[in-house]
Parts: C-alpha cells; sequence; structure tokens
C-alpha cells in the first residue's frame, strides 16, 4: 500500500518547531512521519520520549530494517544516518570526521528516491545547511516541500537554505505546516 511519508529534517530549536507541528496534527491522517534531528553522536536521546508526550500517535525510535507504518512517527538514534528503501527504514553509522553528517539531505535524498511524488519534505529550524540538497531530490521526484519561515525559527539558517534552492512549495509556522500537509494529503492526486 503506497502512503505518503513525511521527511522532517531539523537541528538547533527543531524541538520546539516539531513539538509544535505535532501539537497541530490529527493522530491519524494516514501518513507516516520520519524525524531526522541533528543529535550529539556520543550520548543517548530523549527525543523519542520527549515527542511522545506532544501527539498521541506512536513515536518509536528507528531501528534497522523497521516497516514504516501510516501514523506513526520515527527518530532517528544518536550516532546513525537513518534512509528509507522499499518501505523500510535503515540504519548505518554516522560517517566518522571529517566527512560532514547531513542526516536531513541522506533521508529525504533517499525518500525522494523510494517514494517520488508521494514524499514530503519539511526543514525546520536548523544552523546549517543540512536538508537544501534533499529538498531539491524531493521537488526534483515530484514531492511536497515545506520549509519553516526563517523569521520564525530560532536558528533560521537551515530553512533559509532550503527557500534559497527555489524548491520550497510552502514557506509557513510549523502549525501551519501540519495544517497545509493535512489540506494536501486529501487531495484526490495524493490518493
Amino acid at each position: 500500500m503506497t502512503f505518503p511519508i513525511v521527511g522532517i529534517g531539523a537541528s538547533a530549536g527543531g524541538l520546539e518547531a516539531v513539538s509544535e507541528l505535532l501539537a497541530a496534527l490529527p493522530s491519524k491522517s494516514g501518513v507516516a512521519f520520519i524525524l531526522v534531528q541533528h543529535l550529539d553522536p556520543g550520548h543517548e536521546s530523549l527525543l523519542t520520549e520527549l515527542l511522545a508526550k506532544r501527539t498521541t500517535m506512536p513515536v518509536m525510535q528507528a531501528e534497522e530494517g523497521l516497516a514504516i507504518e501510516p501514523d506513526h512517527l520515527y527518530v532517528i538514534p544518536p550516532n546513525a544516518t537513518l534512509t528509507v528503501s522499499d518501505q523500510r527504514l535503515r540504519l548505518v553509522a554516522r560517517p566518522s570526521a571529517p566527512a560532514r553528517h547531513m542526516p536531513a539531505d541522506a533521508l529525504l535524498k533517499s525518500l525522494a528516491a523510494d517514494r517520488g511524488d508521494a514524499s514530503i519534505g519539511v526543514i525546520l529550524s536548523g544552523g546549517d545547511s543540512d536538508g537544501a540538497l534533499g529538498i531539491e531530490a524531493v521537488k526534483h521526484e515530484g514531492g511536497i516541500t515545506f520549509a519553516q519561515e526563517p523569521t520564525q525559527a530560532r536558528f533560521p539558517s537551515m530553512p533559509r537554505s532550503a527557500i534559497e534552492t527555489g524548491c520550497v512549495d510552502f514557506v509557513l509556522r510549523p502549525k501551519e505546516i501540519a495544517r497545509e500537509r493535512v489540506r494536501l494529503v486529501r487531495h484526490p492526486y495524493l490518493r
């Protein structure tokens, strides 16, 4: 069964933005969500537990090979790169220095390749350009793209970099991204 998958990229200030987005989502929408948040590779993350308090949909840390289901939120674990292949989550170890870790780009590029026009890319608050190349990939495959309004982001570099690609369909506050995503997913072309 084909259903849209939303890939969300965030970094500094992302917890607030993701929390606002989740609070505005219905618990049942027929869509899966995957969150890639920049995390300290050497520490356990409480992100899954924190986000589970913000939504009624199941929130779980991503595991290698896990089948993606609608109405679930999957969260990247520390020290990993998370991608999608054949509607399953794929995890590999984070690249070691000096290679830059660009987890939002990795997720969104894989999502675009795997889901084509059933992929949705969202870039929220963060302090670098991660996600911009991924947004381009989603757009080129016919998917829908969103970026947080930079003036509303605590760290505007990630959304601004995505917007500067010219491939972002909607620039909105996180709660407005949630509302627009619900409206679009109900459209007959995405069903």
